[in-house]
C-alpha cells in the first residue's frame, strides 16, 4: 500500500457551491435514504462567495476516522456521514502516485481511514443551505482521494444521502432534484437544466437577517410538516409537479416573468405549509428572541415591497424566496434592477455602524452601479414611492448584504497552500 513504512499523507481539497430553491423541497417519503416528497428545482450559487471548502487526508498512520467543521471537532459517527463514507468506499478504485511512492489498491481503502476538515465562508445551519455546499463538498472530495470515476448523477445520489439538498450543489447553473419512484432511491437524482452561463444576466442579492443557527431543524420541521399538514400533500401531489414543468419552460425561455410568479408562489406556499403544520414553525422569524418581531416585520416589508414595485411596473421586477430561515433571496433580472433593488432595501435597511464596504459582500460593484460610494449616499436616498408606509427605517434588523451571480459546480483545488490539513501532522491546520 505504501511508501517509507507507511508513513505518508494523502491529500485532495474540494470546493462546492451552495444553492437557493426556487420550487422547493419539503418532505421525506424516506428518512433514512433522504427521499423527497416532490421534484425541486434550485440555481446555484457563485462557490467565490458562497462555498464550502473540504480538504480530506488519508494516512495508514491514521487510527480513527475524524473530522472538523470551522476549526471545531465534531464526530462522523451519524448516520448521515457514515452513509456517505460508505458508499464512497463502495466505490473506490486502485490509486498510485508514483512519485511519493504511493499505492493502494482498491481494497485497501476500507482499512484507511480519513481526516477532513471543512470550512463555510458563510453562516453554518441559518438557512443558506450550508449543509447542502458541505455535504456536496464532502462526497465530490472523498470521491476524487478515492478515484471515483461514476458520473455526477451517481455522486448526486450519494450526496443526496447526507443532505437533501447537497444533491442539486453537485451541478452549477439551474439544477432539478428528481423525487424518483423506485423504493432504494436509485432514481431519487439531481439533473442539470441549463448551466451558470445559461443565463447570466440574473443577479442575486441575499438580506442576512439572522447567522444564528435556526431553532427548528430543516429534519424536524420536515417530518412535522409531513405528519401534520394537510397542506403539504396537496402541494406536493398536485401543485408541485404541473409548477415543476412549468419552471423548466421559463428557464429555458429565459422568461423571467413566469420565473419570478412561480418562485415567489412557491416561497408562499412553503411558508404556508410551515404555518399549516403542528405546532406551527416560524422559520420567517426563527432568530433570537429579541429579534423576533422585528425579523417578522422585515420579512413582510421585503415581500411587500418587491410585490408592490413589480406591480408598479406592470411586470415582474424582483423574484423573492426565504429558505428555512429568515433570511431573504431576492432574484433581480439584472444588474441595472439589482442596483435599484439595493438602492430600496438600503434606504429601509442603512448600515448601523455607517460602514458601507463590509456591508455588502461579494460583488462590491454593485454599489457603483447603484451610486452608492459612501454612507452619505445612502443618508440620501429618497423614499421608494411605491410604498405607502411612515418614513420609518430599519438600522440594524439586517446584519448585512451579500450580491452575487449563479455559479458552477464543485471543484478542485489544485493549489496545495489552500488545503485545510497540514500534509505533515495530518491535523487541520492551526491546531
Amino acid at each position: 500500500m505504501a511508501a517509507a513504512e507507511g508513513q505518508w499523507v494523502l491529500m485532495a481539497t474540494g470546493r462546492s457551491p451552495t444553492n437557493i430553491a426556487v420550487i422547493k423541497y419539503w418532505g421525506k417519503r424516506d428518512e433514512a435514504l433522504i427521499l423527497p416528497v416532490n421534484d425541486s428545482i434550485s440555481v446555484t450559487l457563485d462557490p467565490d462567495h458562497l462555498s464550502a471548502t473540504t480538504t480530506v487526508a488519508v494516512s495508514p498512520s491514521f487510527p480513527s476516522d475524524r473530522m472538523w467543521l470551522n476549526g471545531k471537532e465534531i464526530s462522523l459517527s451519524g448516520g448521515r456521514f457514515q452513509s456517505c463514507l460508505r458508499e464512497i468506499r463502495k466505490r473506490a478504485r486502485d490509486f498510485e502516485d508514483e512519485k511519493k511512492g504511493i499505492n493502494i489498491k482498491r481494497e485497501d481503502w476500507e482499512k484507511l481511514h480519513v481526516h477532513i476538515a471543512s470550512y463555510n465562508n458563510f453562516p453554518t445551519a441559518a438557512g443558506l443551505a450550508s449543509s447542502a455546499a458541505g455535504l456536496a463538498c464532502f462526497v465530490f472530495t472523498l470521491g476524487k482521494i478515492m478515484n471515483v470515476k461514476e458520473d455526477y448523477g451517481e455522486l448526486s445520489s450519494i450526496a443526496r444521502q447526507g443532505s437533501g439538498s447537497a444533491c442539486r450543489s453537485i451541478y452549477g447553473g439551474f439544477v432539478k432534484w428528481c423525487m424518483g419512484k423506485k423504493d432504494d432511491g436509485s432514481d431519487s437524482i439531481a439533473v442539470q437544466l441549463a448551466d451558470e452561463t445559461h443565463w447570466n444576466d440574473l443577479v442575486i442579492i441575499i438580506a442576512v437577517v439572522s447567522s444564528k443557527q435556526k431553532e427548528t431543524s430543516s429534519t424536524s420541521g420536515m417530518r412535522d410538516s409531513v405528519e401534520t399538514s394537510p397542506l403539504l400533500q396537496y402541494r406536493a401531489q398536485t401543485v408541485v409537479p404541473s409548477r415543476v414543468l412549468k419552471m423548466e419552460e421559463a428557464i429555458k425561455n429565459h422568461d423571467f416573468e413566469s420565473f419570478a410568479k412561480l418562485t415567489c408562489a412557491d416561497s408562499n406556499q412553503f411558508h404556508a405549509v410551515c404555518l399549516d403544520t403542528s405546532p406551527p414553525i416560524f422559520y420567517m422569524n426563527d432568530t433570537s428572541h429579541r429579534y423576533v418581531l422585528a425579523v417578522h416585520w422585515l420579512g413582510i416589508l421585503i415581500i411587500s415591497l418587491v410585490e408592490k414595485w413589480n406591480h408598479s411596473e406592470g411586470t415582474p421586477q424582483v423574484a423573492y424566496t426565504f429558505d428555512a430561515g429568515p433570511n431573504a433571496v431576492l432574484i433581480a433580472q439584472n444588474r441595472k434592477t439589482a442596483a435599484l433593488l439595493l438602492r430600496k432595501l438600503l434606504y429601509y435597511f442603512p448600515p448601523e455602524d455607517k460602514d458601507l464596504s463590509s456591508y455588502l459582500v461579494g460583488d462590491k460593484s454593485i454599489l457603483g452601479d447603484a451610486g452608492l460610494h459612501s454612507i452619505k449616499d445612502v443618508e440620501a436616498l429618497p423614499a421608494p414611492p411605491e410604498m405607502k408606509i411612515p418614513d420609518q427605517k430599519f438600522m440594524g434588523d439586517v446584519s448585512y448584504f451579500i450580491c452575487i451571480r449563479l455559479g458552477a459546480g464543485p471543484k478542485v483545488v489544485a493549489d496545495e497552500s489552500q488545503a485545510l490539513i497540514d500534509a505533515v501532522t495530518g491535523l487541520p491546520k492551526g491546531l
